[in-house]
């Protein structure tokens, strides 16, 4: 029981949080498209073509 828990928080899929999180990160010019994890990478671009950002995405 207590093992399911842990597993279920480790593998928790809080995607769309994190590829808002990386295009802000990507547009304040913290990070760079390359940065961004495989698993969020065509979240994070979506994102950024909606905010007219589409030149960051490489």
């Amino acid at each position: 029981m207590i093992l399911q828990f842990i597993i279920k928080i480790l593998f928790r899929k809080d995607v769309k949080e994190m590829a808002v999180i990386y295009a802000v990160l990507i547009v304040k010019g913290k990070k760079d498209f390359a940065d961004v994890p495989e698993k969020i990478k065509e979240q994070v671009k979506e994102l950024l073509i909606d905010l007219d950002c589409s030149g960051m995405v490489q």
